[in-house]
């Protein structure tokens, strides 16, 4: 029968003190002539009774833990909060979880809009954790091909909600800005925070660079996705009134997003079909270093309870957040870009960025890149081509249309990564690389007007 925790914890409390405060009084026994195992075993004997109670407090008279109990009324309170407390207790950010009564009750009472927005800002955090912890729980019980289309559809469902509530309202930078933040966020800080970890315990760390030149080549697409509407928008020049341009754009964009859909739809089908292999062929390599498997918390069932309640739990926090971003807008002074592109990204990918850089020191670089780029690609080919078609039925002017300095910066940090991943190997300079060009960004992108790119001029001007 597994130890409880508190009683292992009671066990090692007992032990540190026979190795403390009884060495003095073992040895002295032994220089004696007297027997020091004697002493030592009845201090385990004591602590074996001590810890034969502690059990026996969370058991039945048959010996049987309160949650395997055969009266029902015992068993499913038990099990309810043996299951609660796993749950809780599977990521330290969780005890953030204390923001989300007090932000949703913030934004109904109509508290002050920096109080609302940091509130929920907050409580997002730990719903994101929960979110991702149940659709492992889930995605591990239905095999691989469902699982990894679980994963792909609540993998970055914080994002989607927040840009779909933002969508609705109209605040189509704040959308536009959730998308490429998302993007920039993974590929330069949580990238860059993975190997610079895993480079300081390793020095240098490989993984496989096929399925990494592969995700790559995707991302190439989805940055030329941007980069073609951009170009027309700015080709076209004055020879279009703006709402002719606009209408051009559109078209384009939908028609690009249906693409990119399809191709995403068809790297799911190389990646869980036809090309397993190629993804399954660096868990080889750490088989033998493989810990024991752990046991799953939860049942179908209940993870697919905690992922409707965390859903809308996000979707309530969601809105109060969205709504109070043009008052922080006006009392803080910073752009809509900067809340969209920076402050954003880290509430939806927080439980990301710690799962990744715990992974890639643990020496599990495939799974890094796996987490980081994945995610990316996810949000590049899946999320944003689905808002652009949700807007259009929605009738909102949700476009692939990105300004042009964002267009570059999406550009050469793409560029960057692609460069540092396709040699297979990585190491701390790598990851310091890519953290500076994400703070370079950032800084660039706080001191970014809202409306700097309003008029685009044509991007051949700015080629010297």
């Amino acid at each position: 029968m597994t130890e409880h925790p508190a009683a292992s914890k009671m066990r090692s409390n007992l032990r540190r003190h026979v190795s403390g405060s009884k060495t003095q009084q073992l040895r002295s026994s032994t220089e004696n002539g007297g027997s020091g195992s004697t002493l030592v075993d009845s201090l385990e004997h004591h602590a074996d009774e001590h810890t034969a109670l502690l059990h026996r407090a969370f058991q039945n008279s048959d010996g049987e833990p309160f949650y395997k109990d055969d009266r029902p009324w015992v068993r499913w309170p038990s099990r309810f909060g043996y299951v609660a407390w796993q749950t809780l207790t599977s990521n330290p950010v969780n005890v953030l979880l204390v923001f989300v009564p007090l932000g949703i009750i913030s934004g109904a009472i109509g508290w002050s809009p920096t109080v609302v927005f940091v509130l929920n800002f907050l409580a997002i955090i730990p719903l994101a954790s929960l979110l991702s912890f149940a659709t492992e729980e889930l995605s591990v019980k239905l095999g691989q091909t469902l699982g990894g289309l679980m994963n792909a559809t609540f993998g970055n469902a914080v994002e989607l909600i927040v840009s779909i509530v933002a969508l609705k309202n109209g605040e189509i930078r704040i959308v536009q800005a959730s998308m490429l933040g998302s993007i920039l966020s993974n590929i330069l800080l949580v990238l860059g925070c993975c190997f610079l970890a895993g480079g300081i315990k390793h020095k240098e760390q490989r993984f496989n660079s096929t399925v990494a030149s592969t995700m790559s080549s995707l991302m190439a697409v989805s940055t030329a996705s941007l980069i073609i509407p951009a170009t027309l928008y700015a080709a076209m020049g004055s020879s279009n009134t703006k709402d002719k341009k606009d209408d051009n754009i559109l078209i384009l964009s939908h028609g690009t997003a249906i693409i990119l859909l399809v191709l995403y739809g068809l790297y799911l089908f190389f990646q869980l079909k036809t090309h397993a292999d190629l993804f399954d062929e660096e868990s080889g390599d750490n088989d033998s270093e493989e810990e024991p498997a752990e046991g799953h918390i939860l049942s179908p069932w209940a993870a697919g309870v905690a992922l409707v309640i965390v859903t809308v739990a996000v979707a309530v926090c969601a809105e109060f957040l969205v709504d109070s971003i043009d008052a922080i807008v006006e009392t803080a002074h910073v752009s809509r870009t900067f809340i969209g592109l920076i402050l954003l990204p880290i509430v939806g990918n927080a439980a990301e960025h710690v799962t990744a850089v715990v992974v890639a020191t643990k020496n599990k670089m495939d799974l890094a890149i796996g987490v980081a780029i994945g995610s990316s690609m996810q949000i590049a080919l899946l999320v944003t081509p689905f808002l652009v078609v949700l807007g259009w039925i929605m009738n909102q002017p949700m476009s692939l249309h990105f300004e042009i300095f964002e267009t570059v910066v999406f550009f050469l940090s793409v560029l960057v990564t692609n460069y540092l991943i396709s040699d297979g190997k990585s190491n701390y300079l790598e990851g310091a690389m890519l953290i500076g060009m994400y703070i370079i960004v950032a800084l660039a992108f706080y001191v970014y007007p809202d409306d700097a790119g309003g008029d685009a001029k044509s991007l051949w001007t700015l080629i010297p």
